[in-house]
């Protein structure tokens, strides 16, 4: 009998819509999104597993038929709410076990969403459903951070403070901490936000896994999955052991 992915982990940064509020103001677009803009240029179908709020794919359902799928529904009632988010296909779901019955020419994963599957069993399970929504010409890209970089030390509240603007509640400030688990490679964070006017503090803990660029080899290949370029970051350099990021590009096997 085969095994059953866990239920989600009830992160309440991306669950509580109280904190899921900060999002978009934390996370703003980037060079991850630049790149998918431009790869999926020309592309009529689109797959954006752990859309979030949806950012980009709003931006993507202007000239594509795009699905965002997010387990998260405080996220998702964000992406229905922006401009540009009638366009899409939203739909509440687990990357794991996920089956829309129809195929595309792209699948992402962008904001590490790939790091939210904490057992070698679960990113099996998400590598396969990728593998499960390609066309015959399908192509997925998606990124995990570079365990190498050790990236996680250091990381308190005071060196990572920083004030930003929330386009609803004005100045905020926002931090993290953050602790990491040797024998599991996984890491527990907490971010934190304060409103600047009202003096209201919020916080909540997530956590994510490290997976080395070799153990992914071994995934994506048990997945049906053959990659044809790997970057080490969103500008397109390849990848490197001193590379930020881990980023395959590639279709089914």
């Amino acid at each position: 009998m085969p095994d059953v992915p866990e239920p989600p982990v009830d992160d309440p940064l991306y669950r509580d819509p109280a904190l899921a509020r900060f999002y978009d103001a934390a996370n703003r677009w980037s060079a991850d999104f630049d790149l998918c803009r431009k790869l999926t240029d020309g592309a009529t179908s689109i797959l954006d597993l752990g859309c979030g709020t949806g950012e980009l794919t709003a931006e993507l359902g202007r000239r594509a038929r795009v699905t965002g799928v997010d387990p998260a529904a405080a996220m998702l009632d964000i992406a229905r709410k922006r401009r540009g988010g009638e366009a899409p296909t939203w739909v509440e779901a687990d990357a794991r076990t996920v089956r829309l019955h129809e195929t595309f020419d792209w699948v992402l994963l962008t904001g590490h969403v790939f790091q939210v599957f904490l057992t070698r069993e679960d990113q099996l399970a998400a590598l396969r459903t990728i593998a499960a929504h390609l066309n015959p010409t399908g192509r997925f890209i998606f990124d995990t951070r570079n365990p190498l970089l050790r990236g996680w030390e250091g990381r308190t509240r005071q060196n990572t403070l920083q004030r930003i603007d929330h386009p609803a509640l004005g100045r905020i400030e926002t931090w993290n901490e953050a602790a990491y688990d040797e024998a599991t490679g996984i890491l527990t964070y907490e971010n934190g936000f304060r409103v600047l006017a009202t003096g209201e503090t919020s916080s909540g803990k997530a956590r994510i896994r490290y997976t080395s660029h070799e153990d992914l080899c071994a995934l994506l290949t048990e997945a049906g999955l053959e990659v044809e370029r790997w970057l080490g970051d969103w500008d397109e350099r390849p990848l490197h052991p001193d590379t930020r990021e881990i980023i395959p590009i590639g279709r089914r096997g």
